[in-house]
């Protein structure tokens, strides 16, 4: 259990690398973001569907019959999708740190105007529903690489690696903009890095609620449901943020690339 929660924290404290980032690489560099960003979809698509599906429907198998296992996973894993889409849709859509920003967006929060209209209690009332929608989003993720790393420590190495690429560009939405409106980076850092920790947070309360009924079924089901919830991150948001920062082909090169070290790594160990 240590050791699932220190990989949780990994990857929800990784918002602090998108931080990072923002704060030093110039904007006309960014592009180099599409190609991970491709590759971390590709790397949560081929592990939800090649992987995380197999282990759920394994699990269900243990206690009914094949085709009833089959039924359960396919609807845990649409439940997973239905979750998220309901998530992005009550939460504000500028926001929601998961929708996708152009980096002409971000660049145009530096002008006066903008930097006024985000002080005082309209800045403060932003980072709180910020925080807010991270909290909300990083839950679900959290209990992913939990859940995951006690089943299979390997595999869920795997899964940690997968989410914490994927909030790399998440920290840059969120502290970019809090950035451009107050001129503290130490404080924009913090507030980035600090987010994070809602996945871990998210793991434990998860685990210790649902802890009494699991079992083999109730084990498949999650995975089902991450499964599902890791799919819709990658084509809602993942991909269209790829194609944003990118050029040409590059977002798929790195989806492309994902899977083959996804692949890869899951047959070596």
């Amino acid at each position: 259990m240590l050791f699932a929660f220190l990989l949780t924290l990994f990857a929800g404290l990784s918002t602090g690398i998108g931080s990072f980032i923002a704060f030093f690489v110039r904007r006309s560099q960014v592009g180099f973001l599409s190609f991970g960003l491709g590759a971390s979809a590709g790397v949560m698509i081929y592990i939800s569907l090649v992987e995380m599906l197999s282990k759920a429907q394994e699990s269900v198998a243990l206690s009914t019959g094949g085709k009833t296992a089959g039924w359960i996973v396919i609807g845990s894993f649409f439940l997973g999708i239905l979750i998220s889409a309901l998530i992005d849709h009550i939460v504000p859509k500028y926001e929601n740190p998961h929708e996708v920003r152009s980096t002409d967006e971000l660049s145009s929060l530096k002008t006066g105007e903008t930097a006024l209209s985000l002080q005082s209690s309209a800045l403060r009332r932003a980072s709180v529903i910020t925080a807010l929608a991270i909290a909300i989003h990083n839950f679900p993720e959290g209990l992913a690489t939990f859940l995951s790393t006690l089943a299979d420590p390997a595999f869920g190495i795997s899964v940690a690696v997968a989410i914490a690429v994927h909030n790399i560009p998440e920290g840059i939405s969120v502290s970019v903009p809090y950035f451009y409106a107050t001129g503290s980076r130490g404080r924009a850092f913090v507030y980035s890095f600090l987010s994070g920790l809602a996945e871990p947070a998210g793991a434990m309360v998860g685990y210790f609620i649902l802890r009494p009924f699991m079992d083999d079924i109730v084990m498949g089901m999650m995975f089902g449901v991450i499964a599902g919830i890791m799919v819709f991150i990658s084509f809602d948001q993942l991909l269209p943020m790829a194609r944003e920062y990118g050029k040409g082909h590059t977002a798929i090169l790195g989806v492309i690339f994902g899977m083959g070290i996804m692949a890869v790594s899951l047959l070596l160990f």
